[in-house]
């Protein structure tokens, strides 16, 4: 099974380019986060022709939003509401032999400061909220797979500079420490990093502003795959489709690819 997350930053303006991933990579579940419209004006039909038959959104005008497309049927979807609010970033679909829940962590604007910022808190008190409530519901020895934009790169080769990022949204200790609890609080194996050792620098996301996104090289690993120890062993391959970044009006993230043998 080829599983596949990706920050599409509207899937109205890009569908091309998600069709065009599609038909190039012929994943099994495709998890789009940031799709930034509401349920009505979602491109289903496309995505129903291009083999996606089985879809389970959640959006809004213009911001978030989060989609489960599957060639495969599934026997149960959910959409959850996070920190009292409707913001379209968590919805799960239950599969046979699984279940994936697809997240939009909160980005946290731009001071890494709880007490003066409250989209910052927002995004704190939401990994906090998950590592609670996966916690209570599972236990580790269930198959479950969480992926999406957690917009956190917890580890110092996850961006591209270390030191000068420390204390920017998205690498603050504040947020490496709570999603590091998250991951902990199931066990969670991150595909990408079960296959790329943690010294090596990976990256899924380059800032618009970098004007040669791969001259530069200033990137982040924001998008993630993670697994319950059950599916750890089922990993045969992980793959950042960085070339992605290069195709017509891009996305500033790119797809990140799993392959299970499930």
């Amino acid at each position: 099974m080829k599983i596949i997350t990706w920050n599409i930053n509207s899937v109205r303006l890009r569908i091309g380019s998600v069709l065009r991933l599609i038909e190039e990579q012929e994943p099994d579940i495709l998890c789009l986060q940031e799709t930034k419209t509401p349920d009505e004006h979602f491109p289903l039909q496309p995505l129903r022709d291009a083999g996606m038959a089985h879809i389970h959104i959640h959006g809004m005008k213009s911001y978030n939003g989060v989609a489960i497309l599957s060639r495969h049927p599934f026997e149960s979807s959910e959409i959850h509401h996070r920190c009292g609010k409707e913001d379209c970033r968590h919805i799960a679909a239950r599969f046979g032999a699984f279940e994936v829940h697809n997240l939009y962590i909160p980005a946290g604007g731009d001071e890494p400061d709880a007490a003066v910022n409250e989209k910052f808190r927002h995004k704190l008190a939401f990994v906090e909220e998950m590592t609670d409530w996966f916690a209570a519901r599972y236990t580790p020895a269930d198959r479950l797979i969480a992926l999406g934009d957690f917009n956190i790169a917890p580890l110092e080769h996850d961006v591209w500079s270390h030191k000068q990022l420390v204390n920017v949204v998205s690498h603050t200790q504040a947020e490496v420490e709570r999603l590091n609890a998250m991951q902990g609080s199931l066990g969670w194996v991150d595909a990408t990093r079960h296959f790329i050792p943690a010294d090596e620098k990976a990256y899924t996301w380059w800032s618009y502003r970098n004007h040669d996104w791969r001259k530069s090289n200033r990137g982040r690993r924001l998008d993630h795959i993670w697994v319950t120890p059950p599916l750890g062993p089922l990993l045969k391959s992980q793959e950042i489709l960085a070339d992605v970044r290069d195709w017509d009006k891009p996305s500033d993230h790119v797809p990140v690819l799993a392959e299970l043998d499930v």
